[in-house]
């Protein structure tokens, strides 16, 4: 575990719950992304905790310099995986959180979670998955997605014509905020084959987790806010 927060006691007491609890090891702290960047190069954390607001680099910025680095690092080296960054945040409907899941955190954390929440949600984005509830990831990306103008001048949005129907079918469900149990009762195919797809789209689309998956949906069109 990497912790980063710029507030001291706010991050002594996130280090001093994660070394007590069983299956967990603090290699770094950081009071700031630049710190965070270098440590995560260093100590090469399998979940990061990641605070948005600081002073200088802040987490969002610190997040894509961190995972730019790790996707290089697998390109380079056989066994490497990517930190998962966990984004710990004041409101669940900060602006910045948007922007932490455009730059691939596996989803975020309120401040305010007990120790038994947080202890759970690591485990849970260590294992791979979301933080947060398909639902959750729904009513973010919808409340952000009617506030983001379309910016001319930023990069193109990939291709979904790469995508099979199915695949399509699934990313379509996925950001209008349905489980993989769910989207596989709709389809009447099995949860694994979900999985696949889902994870088959990332690969082509070139994003990290399901949460970009969502909101790549929204930018795109594919799916539209309420609808």
């Amino acid at each position: 575990m990497l912790v980063v927060d710029d507030q001291f006691l706010i991050r002594a007491g996130l280090v001093g719950l994660l070394e007590a609890a069983p299956g967990f090891e603090v290699v770094g702290e950081a009071g700031d992304g630049a710190q965070a960047v270098r440590l995560a190069a260093e100590t090469r954390p399998d979940v990061i905790l990641m605070d948005i607001r600081m002073p200088g680099v802040n987490g969002i910025e610190a997040t894509e310099r961190i995972l730019a680095e790790a996707d290089e690092r697998v390109l380079a080296e056989a066994g490497e995986r990517p930190p998962r960054v966990l984004v710990l945040t004041t409101f669940d409907l900060d602006e910045y959180v948007y922007g932490a899941l455009r730059a691939g955190a596996a989803g975020f954390l309120l401040k305010d979670s007990g120790p038994e929440r947080l202890l759970a949600a690591v485990a849970v984005v260590d294992g791979g998955d979301a933080l947060f509830a398909p639902s959750v990831t729904r009513r973010l990306v919808e409340a952000f997605a009617r506030q983001q103008a379309p910016d001319p001048a930023g990069a193109a949005s990939p291709d979904l014509g790469v995508l099979t129907s199915r695949e399509r079918e699934v990313l379509t469900l996925t950001a209008r905020g349905l489980s993989n149990v769910e989207i596989a009762d709709r389809l009447y195919i099995s949860e694994a084959t979900v999985k696949t797809h889902l994870n088959r789209t990332m690969s082509k689309l070139g994003l990290g987790s399901r949460a970009q998956a969502v909101v790549l949906a929204y930018e795109t069109g594919l799916v539209t806010p309420g609808g």
